[in-house]
């Protein structure tokens, strides 16, 4: 295929994402003045702004995901992916805005939290994390799926739902369904996370969990951060504590998970092709960021808007990503990716649920 035809492509952004050029106008020379860069970004970097602040205000009077408001509003625009005037700023939001988001959840995380846990639950959680991924790959190749789509799912059903989406997508192979393929994890991991706030709970309840072990089954299993916040504090304070804890946990895990896989893709690039870097930068800094912000060094006046200012990120790069998309191509998925994604969810709690019965004193 001809490079000009992918414009006539259904997800017009195959490009957007890692270590792809532009196709409008090609890649930035080096000497474009920063004046410049701003006018090219701005108009699509705009969009994605005021989606995500509608998406906000949604969320808050309606009190449901934004992440998933953030998607369908930017839907709802997406006419604006074909206007050369806002395509650059769009696929801007959506590969670099993208990259700082997931650096910043560095910020959320640090070594006390995870120590705090305790070794049986971290390990519990560790094991969970790796199987669910693999699990997820092993059903999309016996579906006769991509398995980068298996290790897409599964790693936003095992580490943190639309962010792990997100920061896998960034690192995969692409291929013509890649973005349609980003779209529909974020839609089934925000759905499903949801459904499990409002079950999990009175699963726990008769199974005659304690606090703690309740908080520990939330925070291992349920995808999306804001959702086991929610679960483990429906219950009580001490469950929403230890379900955060557990679930920052995992959302460390997504360093090494991510690496693990760029390395393992890194090798299916082609031969002429430029690879992306061993270590992508973001996954650096989100490294260093966890360092520094384990020291206690850093200031809650620091630290707050910072961890806000990754949420906007991510927020903001959805949008984008649903600016970028036809609603009409997710209804040509089929049931195969569904069920990818419902079986990961169920594994990975019936996987931590058996876990929790051989540790000693269970039920608690």
């Amino acid at each position: 295929m001809m490079r000009d035809d992918v414009g006539d492509l259904a997800f017009r952004s195959l490009d957007s994402l890692e270590g792809a050029p532009d196709r409008l106008g090609g890649t930035p020379g080096p000497r474009e003045s920063l004046v410049a860069k701003v006018r090219r970004y701005a108009p699509g970097v705009l969009i994605a702004g005021l989606v995500a602040l509608a998406a906000q205000w949604l969320s808050e009077h309606y009190k449901a995901p934004v992440m998933l408001f953030a998607l369908l509003l930017g839907m709802a625009v997406n006419f604006t992916g074909d206007d050369p005037r806002c395509r650059p700023g769009i696929d801007f939001a959506a590969r670099q805005i993208l990259r700082i988001g997931v650096a910043l959840l560095g910020m959320r995380i640090t070594f006390d939290q995870v120590r705090s846990v305790g070794a049986g639950a971290l390990t519990l959680t560790a094991v969970a994390v790796v199987l669910t991924i693999l699990v997820g790959w092993l059903m999309a190749r016996s579906m006769k799926l991509r398995g980068p789509l298996g290790v897409l799912m599964g790693g936003a059903v095992a580490i943190c739902g639309a962010s792990a989406a997100l920061a896998i997508a960034s690192v995969l192979p692409r291929s013509e369904t890649h973005e349609r393929d980003v779209v529909l994890t974020v839609v089934g991991v925000t759905t499903l996370s949801t459904l499990a706030m409002i079950l999990y709970p009175t699963l726990a309840a008769m199974l005659h969990f304690s606090d703690v072990a309740a908080g520990t089954f939330f925070g291992a299993t349920i995808h999306d951060v804001a959702q086991v916040v929610g679960a483990g504090y429906s219950v009580s304070p001490e469950a929403g504590d230890t379900a955060t804890i557990v679930k920052l946990f995992r959302v460390a895990l997504l360093l090494p998970a991510v690496v693990i896989i760029s390395l393992i893709y890194r090798r299916s690039a082609e031969a002429n092709a430029k690879r992306p870097p061993l270590i992508p930068v973001f996954l650096i800094a989100f490294a260093a960021l966890v360092a520094i912000n384990s020291t206690g060094v850093v200031g809650d006046w620091i630290r707050d808007p910072l961890q806000d200012a990754s949420r906007w990120c991510l927020v903001a790069a959805i949008a984008a990503l649903g600016a970028k998309t036809a609603l009409g191509d997710l209804a040509k998925v089929g049931w195969r990716p569904i069920l990818v994604l419902v079986g990961t969810t169920l594994f990975v709690a019936l996987f931590v649920l058996g876990g929790m019965a051989l540790m000693s004193g269970w039920p608690p």
